[in-house]
Parts: C-alpha cells; sequence; structure tokens
C-alpha cells in the first residue's frame, strides 16, 4: 500500500514546483535508492530543466559541470522505447554495453552509484518529462517488485506533469488576457521566442509583425526586429547587453509603438512550460502612470516596490520617495534595484518608458 502523502506531495507539485525535490525523494524511498531526478526534455534543444532530490544535488551539479549530461545515453533509450513505464538499465543495455560506458564506468559507479530505474512521460506541451531513481552500485539492480511499485505511482507523476503544464499555459493566456483588457497587444513567449499565448489585440497588427510558421513571430521593422530577436536570446542573462524597449516603425507611417520585452523570471518560471518572457506593443503618448494594483499584478512586484515604480513614473525622485514614506534612501534604492530586476530594464528611465508605455486611458 502506497504511503499516500507521497501521492498528496506529488500532486501539490503541479500547483508549487518548488516541491518536487521532495516528492524526488519520496520517490527514491520506495525504491531504497538515493535519490531521485527529474528533467523535462525538449527534442529540439535538448534538456531544458532539471531538478534533484536532496541525496543526490552535489551528483547532478557535477553530473552537468563535468559534461556528463550530453554523454548519457539512458534518457533516450527510454523515450525511444516508448514505454509506459520504468525501465531498468537492464532493460535498455546489455552487460557489454555497460561496461564500455563511460558514463556508467567514470561517473556513476566511481559515485557510487550505477543502477537506477526511469520512465518518460509525454507533456501536452510536446516536451517530454523523464524521472529516474539512482540507487547505490552496492545494492544491486532494481528488482521487479519495486519496478511494479514505481509503475503504479506513474500515472500519479504523470497527471501532476500534465496539470503543471496546462496551468503554466493557462497563465500565460491570462497574462495576454489582462494585457488585452487594458488595450495592450501583447504575446508570451518561450526561451526559442516561439508564442505560447497571445490576444487579439496583437493577431491584428498587420503593420507591425509577421506571423511565421512553428509558431514564431517577427517584427516588420528589421531593425526592430534585429533588437526583439537579441532580447530573446539574451533573456536569461543576468548581465544583459540587449536592448528590452525599442521604437517599432509601422508600414503606415502613422502609428508610433513602443515595443517592451520583459523577462520572466524567479517562480513565474515554472518546470514543463517555458514562459520566458512577455512582448508588449505600446503607444508613445500615453501620458498617465497606471495604478499601483496594475503594476504590482503585471510584474509580480510587492506593494512596496510597485508603489516605488509609479512614483519613479510621475518623476518623483529617490530622495522624495524616501520622505514621502518615511523611509531611508538607502531602502529606496533596494527597492528600485528589486524594480529593475522584476521589470527586466536596466536603467530608471526604462522603467518610466516602459510603465507609461502601460498607462491606462479611463473613460
Amino acid at each position: 500500500m502506497f504511503d499516500l502523502e507521497l501521492i498528496d506531495r506529488v500532486y501539490e507539485c503541479a500547483f508549487v514546483p518548488e516541491l518536487w525535490p521532495a516528492a524526488l525523494h519520496g520517490l527514491a524511498g520506495v525504491a531504497a535508492a538515493r535519490g531521485g531526478l527529474l528533467f523535462a526534455i525538449n527534442t529540439e534543444v535538448g534538456i531544458l530543466r532539471s531538478i534533484a532530490s536532496e541525496g543526490l544535488r552535489e551528483e547532478l551539479a557535477k553530473y552537468i559541470s563535468d559534461g556528463w549530461l550530453p554523454r548519457d545515453r539512458r534518457r533516450e533509450r527510454v523515450i525511444d522505447s516508448c514505454h509506459a513505464g520504468f525501465l531498468t538499465e537492464l532493460d535498455v543495455y546489455s552487460s557489454e554495453e555497460m561496461d564500455a560506458d563511460p558514463v556508467y564506468r567514470d561517473f556513476l559507479i566511481p559515485a557510487g552509484l550505477g543502477w537506477a530505474a526511469g520512465t518518460s512521460i509525454l507533456l501536452p506541451t510536446g516536451d517530454a518529462l523523464f524521472v529516474t531513481v539512482e540507487r547505490d552500485y552496492a545494492r544491486g539492480p532494481l528488482e521487479t517488485a519495486t519496478i511494479h511499485r514505481l509503475d503504479l505511482l506513474r500515472p500519479h507523476l504523470a497527471r501532476s506533469a500534465m496539470m503543471s503544464a496546462r496551468l503554466q499555459m493557462e497563465r500565460a493566456r491570462i497574462v495576454s488576457a489582462t494585457l488585452a483588457q487594458i488595450g495592450l497587444p501583447a504575446l508570451v513567449f518561450d526561451e526559442r521566442g516561439r508564442v505560447i499565448a497571445t490576444n487579439e489585440l496583437m493577431e491584428t497588427l498587420d503593420n507591425h509583425v509577421i506571423w511565421r510558421s512553428l509558431g514564431r513571430v517577427t517584427i516588420k521593422d528589421s531593425r526592430a526586429d534585429a533588437l526583439f530577436q537579441q532580447a530573446i536570446a539574451s533573456i536569461d542573462s543576468r548581465i544583459a547587453s540587449s536592448v528590452q524597449s525599442f521604437a517599432v516603425r509601422s508600414t503606415d507611417a502613422i502609428t508610433a509603438i513602443v515595443a517592451h520585452v520583459v523577462p520572466i523570471r524567479g517562480i513565474a518560471r515554472d518546470i514543463f512550460v517555458r514562459c520566458a518572457g512577455v512582448l508588449v506593443l505600446t503607444p508613445v503618448n500615453l501620458p498617465l502612470a497606471p495604478s499601483i494594483e496594475l503594476v504590482q499584478s503585471l510584474f509580480d512586484l510587492s506593494p512596496a516596490e510597485a508603489r516605488v515604480a509609479r512614483a519613479l513614473t510621475i518623476g518623483q525622485s529617490v530622495e522624495e520617495i524616501a520622505s514621502a514614506g518615511a523611509v531611508s534612501r538607502n531602502t529606496v534604492r533596494t527597492q528600485v534595484r528589486a524594480v529593475l530586476e522584476k521589470t527586466g530594464c536596466h536603467r530608471q528611465s526604462d522603467v518610466i518608458a516602459l510603465l507609461k508605455g502601460i498607462a491606462v486611458r479611463r473613460n
């Protein structure tokens, strides 16, 4: 009989991805293994995310840093098998292959590992989830009864992963729909620039964007598109060198538009759906500052950070903000840095331009 607490934890991961290490630890306990690993995989770009339970964090870090990740063929062999269950090495390797494989010989066995069971789960995004439990070599291969127990848990893993992916896709649609409600054309894209969600306002901007195959979009203004593609390429860079806000020339030479690329970072990133950023196209001549509530909801700011962001937009200095809030200037500077980080901007002037662009005119 399974530990119902473990099954509950697996389902909680759909809503709180930070719980996956604990769920993997529980899964490893079922197999008397040292720990568990989770990999989100895309057939085009390879490994997208990797998570380890506490017992394998050091091994996973070394596995990646020493270059074993692309050399390990266990994942692709399990995925290629199209088996709806867990498989061991003995199911996908011969003894001779295992003996000759440098991943086993030079990494796993020296680390005290060497026996495992893994399964692949296809996600609605077209990506795959690979889950494995890694057992110490001295304990021997995983038993048939243990594989059976893991197979009974696999449907729960699959449902949780699929629910998480669908929830994140729904969040992406909500972001674009919310921006549409305040009159802003917007789309959410992944690390490769593929569109995950968009709104009707963006879809009607034929003078500004071109919809390409494979879910991609480009900006008709070639200079602006070059900056957009550069922003996508460096979306995960903490020392960003690309432009995040830039003018877009319209083919009708009438409409003045500014593009803003806002990175999605931290806990807003899901394990299975790679929402990397938001492209927002805004008129340049809206004079008002958006409400504190709107700023906070769009960029995941704290109430204090949202107040600081809006105060900057209406022209207040750091000293004026500190005086009005009865806090120190250092506190305000810390909040300004947080605003820059969460909005993907690099200067206060970029924040001001971004927030003025999303200001709402109330009728």
